[in-house]
């Protein structure tokens, strides 16, 4: 145990990492759909407004919390599990655990609702719901045409690419899928449905990839994949459209990952109940918060909050981490600086 505590100090110092304290921004444990409690949150974003956005998947939502007043609200959803809506407002819509929350150019909301098998999108100003991928029966098929005619399997994690193309990670289907939003048509960007792991250097279509679990577009322009079997993480080259496996040990379960500042990635461990920096030059690992060990709390020294199996995190230009502790029911924050 001290080697251990050795060992994440001398990293830390190796980075030059500051951690301040942690602390809940909604959640006090219980489930709930409130200004005060959310129900196992997965996927989070800062969107356009400044407000915080996040999927409440056990009930079947996506919220908004005002970061000023506390206040929060349903983007989506009934807190009715089920597949309605199409073409009426967002929020009289079923929806059946939605994964993952992200915003385009324009302000338009985009969720991943994992168990209909579908993205979905919500307009900006009508607030008006409507299907950009899948047709809500699981299966693969529908590339080279259009996105709403298209059989995704348990979309999980979704990204808009530096192009403004939407990448979903069709983690059933061992695929990463691609949507062009000017014209509707999607297709296979990477894997070809085989459960193998792509060999280093391997060209990204024809390539097997399994289970893609999250996906992010790093602040250099490339993408990073997380992978949930097998623990890995990989670089992807868009230039090369290459694989080059950066991590293939350290994690545990990983579910969650985000861009960090000077040339970090912040990667929930969902099954060590931790989070964790990764830093691409070194490629060092080192815990930014959570003991190991499965709990909640207590708050204050980051590394000595229990956490709950957290999937999601997000940071933003101020170097605040956004956690979503799914289990223990809580989003939690803190900041980091890097030096």
């Amino acid at each position: 145990m001290r080697m251990a505590r050795f060992y994440t100090w001398f990293l830390a110092i190796a980075l030059c990492l500051t951690a301040q304290r942690i602390e809940t921004l909604i959640g006090n444990g219980e489930r709930g759909l409130n200004d005060r409690q959310v129900n196992n949150p997965y996927g989070l974003v800062i969107g356009p407004d400044g407000a915080l956005y996040w999927c409440d998947i056990d009930s079947h939502v996506v919220r908004r919390m005002d970061l000023k007043t506390g206040e929060t609200r349903i983007v989506a959803g009934t807190g009715k599990k089920g597949n309605s809506g199409e073409g009426g407002p967002a929020t009289a819509a079923d929806l059946d655990e939605p994964y993952e929350v992200r915003f385009d150019r324009k302000g338009n909301l985009f969720f991943a609702d994992m168990k209909n098998h579908v993205v979905r999108r919500v307009d900006r100003k009508t607030g008006i719901i409507s299907t950009v991928a899948g047709t809500g029966i699981a299966g693969f098929s529908g590339d080279g045409g259009y996105g709403h005619k298209a059989m995704l399997r348990q979309p999980h994690s979704i990204v808009f690419d530096r192009q403004g193309r939407l990448l979903i990670c069709d983690i059933g289907n061992d695929r990463v899928r691609r949507l062009d939003l000017t014209n509707g048509l999607i297709e296979t960007y990477m894997g070809n449905g085989e459960k193998k792991d792509p060999a280093e250097g391997a060209k990204l279509l024809d390539t097997p990839v399994l289970a893609p679990r999250a996906i992010e577009v790093g602040r250099d322009g490339k993408l990073y994949l997380i992978k949930r079997q097998g623990n890995a993480l990989y670089e992807i080259d868009p230039r090369r459209d290459t694989y080059h496996l950066l991590a293939a040990k350290g994690f545990n379960g990983p579910k969650g990952i985000a861009a960090g500042p000077k040339g970090t990635l912040v990667i929930a461990d969902t099954e060590a109940h931790a989070i964790q920096l990764f830093d691409l030059k070194s490629g060092r690992i080192t815990k930014l918060a959570g003991t190991g060990q499965r709990g909640d709390g207590p708050e204050g020294d980051p590394l000595q909050c229990k956490m709950n199996r957290p999937h999601s995190v997000f940071v933003d230009r101020q170097g605040v981490v956004y956690i979503s502790d799914s289990e223990a029911h809580r989003i939690r924050r803190l900041k980091i600086s890097i030096r």
